[in-house]
């Protein structure tokens, strides 16, 4: 099963996941910070304060990843460590780590790509509205055309926003994230406002590196109903918020149909005219998150008219997160976006599992690892939907495993694991060890495919 010739291979992380260094070398407060050093809003009160500690061990995991053999890496930059309050002063010592960074990858043969917002919103912006308010989005644009004027041409490619339905959804209307609200009537006015920082960012890079390849990541998957060959006005609309709202506008520069009448009655206001053209800017490529899929039933409500269930279909597994394991999923989602957006260039940027680690440990050399043969199954698994999809023409052109290494998997704390390499957190050096499924991977990306 051998993937296309200059397929890109990958792990991905988030700055606030495993960088530390929270209040260090100028960086400013983010949104994340306030939400985790509330009491409660994390599991087992733990915070991203030091997290992995990359901040001060980057050089360490680089050349881990080198040894690995791991070509490209996703990661991302904190925009509060760049611009303490979001719209003033630059910190140069933000610059110059990220500089730093970046060019050590590249001299460890490693292709960075770059995220510029995931989740981690400046709190000064915050405390002006956030992202109810769109000039959070032309601050955002400031951003991008700052970090393109510092980074140039170190990054192979930029994405702008990460998953903004996830910024959305847990953010302002469950708030089981940062910054924690609960407010879904303005669910369009943030999803508005997030499309809108992104298109303004596209048009930012590309004004300062014209040859840059720039694109968004959306969290999507497919929804199914609970009597599983049934539809319904409740999975279009499940549809439309969970997956179209997030490409139409950039795809199509309109809103889905069968929802524009709830983005106009709740948001109208708020979009102006030239949003959707900027929001539609061209973008060389669709980052796809993918775990799992929606499934929903009926609910007799005007605005979201559906409820996410727990179903167990044909025996399928589900993951230490709850999600169902269902690879079928994946390649469902990536022939369905060929076929509705024009085959746009695609990379999976980010896959994986959360499971209990087991016990066993096999010896690898002289480390004796974590026998994780679950995540290896799911990752080959998911894989091979990714392979299939290429086949039936699908323009995939890479995939990176969430994630590199274990770390703060937000408000769930260290304990969901996701990790390739093992971080000891009971452990005040938090050492690393690649898990048997790191050198699995090695050895997929060393004959590309398996």
């Amino acid at each position: 099963m051998e993937f296309p010739k200059n397929f890109v291979w990958g792990t991905a992380t988030a700055a606030y996941q495993i960088e530390g260094a929270w209040n260090e070398d100028g960086k400013g407060l983010s949104i994340w910070d306030e939400f985790a050093h509330t009491p409660g809003k994390i599991r087992n009160g733990e915070t991203g304060d030091r997290a992995c500690d990359h901040y001060h061990r980057y050089k360490e995991d680089i050349k881990l990843m080198k040894q690995l053999g791991y070509p490209a890496y996703r990661l991302s930059i904190s925009w509060p460590r760049i611009i303490p309050d979001g719209t003033g002063k630059v910190n140069q010592a933000g610059i110059d780590f990220y500089k730093k960074l970046l060019t050590d990858l590249r001299k460890a043969g490693i292709a960075p790509y770059i995220t510029l917002y995931h989740w981690d919103l400046p709190l000064e912006l915050q405390k002006a509205g956030g992202w109810y308010n769109r000039k959070t989005a032309e601050a955002f644009a400031r951003y991008a055309t700052i970090a393109a004027q510092a980074f140039g041409k170190l990054p192979e490619a930029w994405i702008t926003l990460n998953e903004p339905w996830i910024a959305t959804v847990c953010g302002h209307i469950l708030g089981t994230h940062a910054p924690g609200h609960k407010n879904i009537t303005k669910l369009f006015t943030v999803a508005h406002n997030l499309l809108l920082a992104h298109g303004m960012a596209v048009q930012a890079i590309k004004k300062e590196l014209p040859q840059a390849k720039v694109g968004i990541t959306n969290a999507l998957q497919m929804v199914d109903d609970v009597r599983r060959d049934r539809q319904g006005n409740h999975v279009e609309r499940a549809d439309a918020i969970f997956n179209r709202l997030w490409l139409d506008p950039i795809y199509k520069k309109e809103y889905p149909s069968s929802i524009k009448h709830l983005v106009n009655m709740l948001n109208g206001s708020n979009i102006l005219p030239g949003d959707l053209e900027i929001i539609g800017t061209p973008i060389d490529f669709l980052g796809i998150n993918n775990y799992s899929r929606t499934i929903v039933k009926p609910m007799p409500f005007p605005l979201q008219n559906f409820q996410s269930v727990r179903a167990r279909y044909d025996g399928a597994g589900f993951t230490n997160m709850d999600w169902e394991i269902y690879p079928e999923g994946m390649y469902r989602l990536l022939m369905r976006i060929s076929r509705d957006y024009g085959n746009p260039p695609v990379y999976i940027t980010e896959n994986g599992i959360a499971i209990k680690e087991p016990a066993e440990r096999i010896t690898i050399g002289k480390q004796k690892v974590i026998s994780d043969t679950a995540r290896i199954a799911y990752i080959r698994d998911y894989l091979t939907a990714v392979w299939r999809a290429v086949q039936d023409g699908v323009d995939v052109r890479g995939y990176f495993i969430w994630s590199f290494m274990d770390n703060l998997e937000w408000a769930e704390g260290t304990e969901k694991t996701f990790g390739l390499v093992s971080v000891d957190f009971s452990n005040s050096d938090l050492p690393r060890t690649p898990k048997r499924s790191a050198f699995w991977y090695q050895d997929v990306i060393k004959h590309n495919g398996f």
